[in-house]
């Protein structure tokens, strides 16, 4: 029998993407990467494939992703960035190989060495929250307006208005509670 994982929600940003590895957490809570080898899976999809992963690597992944959730909440409330989750950003960017490459498209991408282990990609996910926590890149750091998510999000949008970390999930589930809730209000207005 096959297990079922939830759906990775990936965005444009690599460092908030993977800070949606885990959702709805003023909710339901939503793990995306319950195992070591789903973590194998999401760092495949995002371009940073290595071969294996073991618990003491989960471990140091999930500990990155709650620094980069609880640093990028920070800057986007603009509150002081809390001492540990920097120093775990850094620690991890530390210890990684990887390299930054052109494409022939004129964009950049990392590449791990062929010998890559999940602290270089590790070290990949970490380079990226510094870049945009320290406002290196055109965007700003927001929070998801649904209540029960409120995911920190790298807002690329002209006006930097952007309210939901995904409006296929967030963004579609508020506006569709929000209709309900006019439509018990003003119950002649469904026909």
């Amino acid at each position: 029998m096959r297990v079922e994982f939830p759906d990775f929600r990936l965005g444009n940003v690599l460092a908030t993407s993977f800070t949606g590895t885990l959702s709805e957490r003023h909710g339901d809570a939503v793990e995306r990467i319950p195992t070591p080898h789903r973590l194998v899976d999401w760092l495949a999809v995002n371009g940073l494939a290595v071969d294996s992963c073991s618990t003491a690597q989960l471990d140091l992944a999930r500990e990155l992703r709650e620094s980069i959730h609880a640093a990028a909440t920070a800057a986007a409330i603009r509150e002081a960035l809390p001492a540990s989750a920097v120093q775990v950003i850094n620690d991890r960017s530390a210890q990684g190989r990887a390299a930054a490459v052109l494409t022939p498209e004129g964009e950049r991408r990392w590449q791990l060495s062929s010998a890559s282990c999940v602290e270089d990609a590790l070290s990949v996910i970490a380079a990226d929250a510094i870049s945009i926590i320290a406002g290196e890149r055109d965007g700003s750091l927001a929070l998801c307006a649904s209540p029960t998510c409120q995911a920190a999000f790298f807002d690329t949008s002209r006006s930097r208005t952007r309210k939901w970390c995904d409006m296929n999930t967030c963004g579609n589930r508020q506006k569709k509670a929000r209709f309900n809730a006019n439509q018990r209000k003003n119950p002649r207005s469904a026909k």
